[in-house]
């Protein structure tokens, strides 16, 4: 068996959950992001469900991989996710018919999520199953935390509800004043939130501001790499940490030199 270690799947984990974050990073599953996050519940609902097939498929697809014969392997993958849907669906069926209900046609439609595809092809069929079943859950929650994310945003704005549940009778139950209960209570919601038309105004508002924090750790990453190449340059106050410059442990003040002029002078000293 494969060596793995808590770190391999700890990273692998994070990977999934953060920086590879199917819907805010790879902008995979666009399908039932817009579709079925009019309300936080829903979002968490499905979010879960595609966890639960995401990870039971990439263990048994991991298991499998030596065995299954690549030229079939796509529709072998379609098959194994499948199975997993069938018995998902049953359950929610069975166990939470307001939840099935709700989600409807996007449960059969899991089978081709390019989510559970995609790491079946890109993840699962290359690694041990332990590895797998963490780039699963990760992926999952990963997926689960952005549909809850939209599907709170829009309910709270189109809705005036949390999870279900109204503003009002939220400020009633921990004790706000009357007067505030029913100022929430005769508030407007924004109603085209939880239209369609409200899902991607949402997913657009905070994938900008995911993509404009990103932009402003690269450019200082960037400034931060900046090599002045000036032979007189003040390296001590310098903001850029130069390739060039270099921490004197002999110093008797600590200072940071140029390595450039520190060399040149030494090259003078020798010659």
């Amino acid at each position: 068996m494969e060596k793995t270690s808590m770190k391999d799947c700890g990273n692998t984990f994070l990977n999934g959950l953060i920086k590879e974050n199917p819907t805010f990073v790879l902008m995979l599953g666009m399908c039932p992001t817009l579709a079925v996050t009019s309300s936080a519940i829903n979002g968490f609902g499905m979010g879960m469900t595609t966890t639960v097939v995401l990870t039971m498929s990439n263990i048994i697809i991991s298991l499998l991989r030596k065995v299954i014969p690549d030229k079939v392997r796509i529709p072998a993958f379609i098959v194994i996710i499948a199975s997993f849907v069938t018995i998902v669906g049953q359950f929610l069926e069975a166990y939470i018919p307001s939840l099935n209900s709700a989600l409807g046609m996007f449960i059969p439609l899991i089978v081709v999520n390019c989510i559970i595809l995609g790491r079946a092809e890109a993840f699962a069929s290359k690694n041990n199953w332990i590895l797998s079943a963490f780039d699963g859950i990760g992926m999952g929650l990963g997926f689960t935390a952005a549909l809850t994310i939209i599907g709170l945003v829009r309910e709270m704005l189109g809705a005036h509800k949390a999870f279900g549940v109204a503003f009002a009778d939220i400020a009633a139950m921990i004790g706000m004043p009357e007067a505030f209960v029913n100022w929430l209570s005769a508030q407007y919601p924004i109603a085209i939130f939880v239209m369609a038309p409200g899902a991607f105004f949402v997913l657009a508002f905070i994938v900008a501001i995911i993509n404009s924090s990103k932009n402003s750790k690269a450019k200082k990453a960037a400034l931060s790499k900046v090599d002045c190449d000036m032979a007189d340059h003040d390296c001590a106050n310098c903001a850029h940490k130069c390739e060039h410059a270099f921490y004197d442990p002999n110093g008797i003040d600590g200072s940071v030199y140029d390595k450039n002029v520190k060399e040149e002078s030494k090259d003078k000293e020798e010659k």
